[in-house]
């Protein structure tokens, strides 16, 4: 009988044990404030794939392709228009080319797709592209009224971090960047997700003690008058 319950007991240890892991890592910081996993936070369709490796050589070509195009408008010097220009006309005369010749030696042109936007996908962009406008008006909104400082903060840092960045690199630089950082910080998140939470964690709480310190400050430092306007 000692047995028997020494060994019920081990079991309900050992049940309880897994539980209380999964849920304290369940309970733990998670970049993005995200819930599932990261493939379908970024939506779980080919895009995330190619973000995060899934397939290599697509991956790959686009990395080759970022820097083929910012190599030729940055180090080209040509106008951005003259460019697209050039590399349309280009495409265009080596497939009314082909096709031609193709037709010259009776041979059978591959099958191209159709390419057509359907109503359904107009809608969805359409409708998802109006809930984020709106977002944007109303985040101008709370910060023309002065309604959330944490969000006028945001908004200031964010945008004096543009202007500084901006003023050293152009928009193609930075376009550039941006898509090479996409394509590999991401993939290096996906493999080590677990250590990147933990530390992004730990830089969340102590900025959010030193940002609770600096905005109690701030407030205090508002005169009454204002806040009694503020409350009424």
């Amino acid at each position: 009988m000692e047995n028997s319950s020494n060994s019920d007991g081990e079991e309900t240890r050992n049940q309880t044990i897994p539980s209380t892991s999964s849920s304290t890592s369940s309970d733990g910081y998670r970049l993005f404030g995200r819930q599932g996993s990261l493939h379908r936070f970024l939506g779980g369709g080919k895009a995330a794939d190619i973000l995060l490796w899934k397939q290599r050589h697509v991956s790959f070509g686009v990395i080759i392709v970022a820097t083929v195009a910012w190599l030729l408008f940055e180090r080209s010097g040509l106008p951005f228009l003259s460019i697209c220009s050039d590399v349309l006309l280009i495409l265009i005369v080596l497939m009314f080319v082909h096709a031609n010749y193709a037709a010259y030696r009776n041979r059978q042109l591959q099958t191209l797709p159709e390419l057509a936007l359907s109503e359904e996908m107009v809608n969805n962009a359409a409708a998802s592209f109006r809930v984020k406008i709106n977002n944007l008006l109303l985040m101008a909104h709370d910060i023309t009224l002065g309604k959330d400082f944490r969000l006028f903060f945001k908004v200031v840092i964010s945008l004096w971090l543009l202007s500084a960045i901006g003023s050293y690199c152009s928009f193609f630089t930075l376009a550039y960047i941006g898509t090479i950082l996409s394509v590999i910080v991401l993939a290096f998140y996906s493999r080590y997700e677990e250590q990147v939470d933990k530390c992004c964690g730990m830089i969340h709480r102590k900025f959010s003690q030193h940002y609770k310190i600096v905005d109690e400050s701030m407030i205090n430092r508002i005169p009454r008058s204002l806040s009694k306007d503020k409350d009424i």
